[in-house]
């Protein structure tokens, strides 16, 4: 047994949820800061007069980038679902098979990710009505993150296997050696070297190297079921369908929520232009700091219900949930009362250019609102993937990302001329939607039926 593995179906849920949750969330403001600098960074240490083109390049640039990362924490949310149930159930060696068969098939998925990337990124920018003026800035941003994609693709499946396996607090360690890194780096090729867009990508992509491979000498000192040679590497066809059927309905329903905010991004350049631009991706990166609390609960949820789910303890699960939300919304709403009162302060911290300000504050007080909503169906959705119910999440999330937060945003938004307030309230819009169907599914029961071991699930007492 490796040093770092933890029991979840033991002890006390509050406790456990609590100890689990911390070092998540704490991951999640690191690597929300991790994206945060570049922007600061950018913003205040770009060459004269190139600061809001820079912005927009980092904004666009990355959602690209992003795009591809939500495929892999798909996958990587099935992997830890699979790990963590294997290891409630104690099978060693389906555990050892499917964190074999992960790194595999993300090993082969990052080297075709970055070939097409790098053929067809003038084509998604200009799909994506890039302006002009930041168009060479966003395409010097994608084509070095692309080249880092393998990295992204490891540390996310790194960091899947340790919360299977109980762990939350060395991936926490790592990130946080990572945005470090990050930081340095990011003074040295934006504000010392004067690269712009492509000095944030670069310091991006070394410093998450270094945390790949600082990760692999941890685990290879500490007892890690899987070997890092050759030997290891493989597929066991039934582990890839396990897998495949658990982490691409997630792997879907990520994209589909990325290709909606790149949408939302589309119609931003139509209506405002690169200082509307640079705004969206101000407010985007402020938001992921307001939402962390919802999806550190989520990320906790899941792997503590995995365990539960594998050791047939449904009722630990159904608690968990309940806790989590309980503790995400008292984080979330004072968070929404803080927008509410002080949206130019927010915005200020990344640049004071006036028409930029402007323009954010009238998208943030709309989408803020989601606020109020995700918590409970990101702990709601933390049960379902959980238990393994994937496919449901995939429904709800291609439900209020396609047929509700696209054609809101753009009926509000362009149709009936709101501008940045109607496209902001897509969001809230959409979440609420996947939140009623959530609490639908819910009390239907039909969660407590396992979709990977033991055939059915205990019932779950009331």
């Amino acid at each position: 047994m490796a040093k770092f593995e933890n029991n979840l179906s033991k002890g006390n849920v509050v406790k456990q949820l609590i100890m689990f949750s911390l070092p998540l969330l704490a991951s999640n403001i690191i690597q929300a800061l991790y994206n945060v600098v570049d922007m600061l960074i950018v913003g205040r240490f770009s060459s004269e007069g190139m600061a809001t083109i820079n912005l927009s390049g980092v904004n666009i640039g990355g959602q690209a980038t992003f795009m591809l990362t939500t495929l892999v924490i798909g996958l990587s949310v099935g992997a830890t679902v699979l790990i963590g149930q294997y290891l409630g159930a104690n099978d060693r060696q389906a555990l050892k098979e499917t964190i074999g068969t992960l790194f595999s098939s993300l090993t082969v998925l990052a080297l075709f990710f970055t070939v097409a990337m790098l053929i067809f990124a003038d084509p998604l920018l200009r799909l994506i009505q890039t302006p002009e003026e930041s168009f060479q800035a966003a395409k010097d941003y994608l084509f070095v993150t692309t080249i880092g994609i393998i990295f992204i693709f490891i540390y996310n499946a790194l960091s899947a296997v340790m919360r299977g396996m109980g762990d939350s607090k060395n991936p926490m360690i790592f990130v946080g050696i990572a945005c470090g890194a990050n930081v340095v780096l990011d003074l040295l090729f934006v504000a010392v070297f004067k690269l712009g867009a492509m000095g944030a990508a670069i310091a991006t992509v070394i410093s998450q190297a270094f945390s790949v491979i600082l990760c692999i000498i941890y685990l290879n000192k500490n007892d890690f079921v899987f070997k890092f040679n050759l030997q290891a590497f493989g597929f066991n066809k039934q582990r890839l369908k396990l897998l495949i059927k658990v982490g691409v309905p997630s792997s879907i329903q990520n994209f589909a929520v990325t290709v909606s905010f790149m949408f939302l991004t589309a119609f931003v350049n139509t209506v405002g232009g690169v200082d509307a631009s640079a705004a969206v991706g101000i407010v985007g990166k402020f938001n992921g700091f307001a939402i962390l609390p919802g999806v550190a609960m989520s990320a906790a949820i899941s792997a503590m219900a995995a365990q539960n789910f594998g050791a047939g303890e449904l009722e630990r699960a159904k608690q968990t949930m309940k806790t989590g939300i309980m503790i995400a919304m008292g984080i979330s709403i004072p968070m929404f009362v803080l927008v509410q009162l002080f949206p130019e302060a927010i915005l200020q911290l990344f640049d004071d250019d006036p028409k930029m300000i402007a323009a954010g504050v009238e998208y943030l007080r709309t989408f803020s609102l989601d606020y109020l909503v995700v918590p409970i169906q990101f702990c709601l959705n933390g049960l379902f993937i959980g238990s393994g119910h994937t496919t449901f999440s995939l429904i709800n999330g291609l439900m209020s990302s396609i047929l509700i937060r696209i054609p809101a945003s753009f009926l509000l938004g362009i149709l009936a001329n709101l501008g940045l307030m109607g496209i902001g309230l897509g969001a809230p819009l959409a979440s609420l939607a996947a939140m009623i169907l959530g609490i639908v599914f819910f009390f239907s029961g039909k969660w407590t039926k396992s979709t990977i071991i033991n055939g059915e699930a205990p019932t779950v007492l009331e």
